[in-house]
């Protein structure tokens, strides 16, 4: 394996509170080994991605419910498509060769299984996205 396959991977945070077994979908298994470690080791960077997608829409999103809130996010990750193709670069980035392979040989499927998670992990981190705290005095 390549330096690069290395340090990509060793980066990584351990996910296993899903169980992999031969049952599951070539996606659901790309999901669980690939690209939940990922969104989950770039959740800071998600977060800060956001605040500045917020700030360059006027900083509305601090004067919506919580409610209002979900579905500003929601509606960034699926209506926005420039927003969308950033957050995906962001993951695809970090990608080892041979999960590119993979990746795109069911790119459509699984980009929607991407922005699931990473929709998610913004909404379940919602208190992250106040306009004074930065994840890194949360964390």
């Amino acid at each position: 394996m390549t330096t690069r396959n290395l340090d990509l991977k060793s980066i990584r945070p351990d996910f296993m509170s899903t169980t992999i077994n031969d049952e599951m979908s070539s996606e659901e298994r790309f999901q669980n080994l690939v690209l939940r470690p990922i969104i989950k080791f770039q959740k800071p960077l998600f977060i800060e991605v956001f605040k500045n997608y917020v700030k360059k829409h006027k900083s509305v999103f601090y004067e919506l419910s919580i409610d209002k809130r979900v579905d500003y996010i929601e509606n960034a990750i699926h209506k926005d498509m420039k927003f969308r193709n950033s957050i995906k670069g962001m993951v695809i980035g970090v990608f080892t060769i041979e999960e590119y392979k993979l990746y795109i040989l069911n790119s459509s499927a699984l980009n929607k299984r991407m922005m699931s998670i990473v929709k998610e992990s913004l909404i379940n981190n919602i208190q992250l996205l106040d306009n004074s705290i930065s994840y890194s005095k949360v964390v």
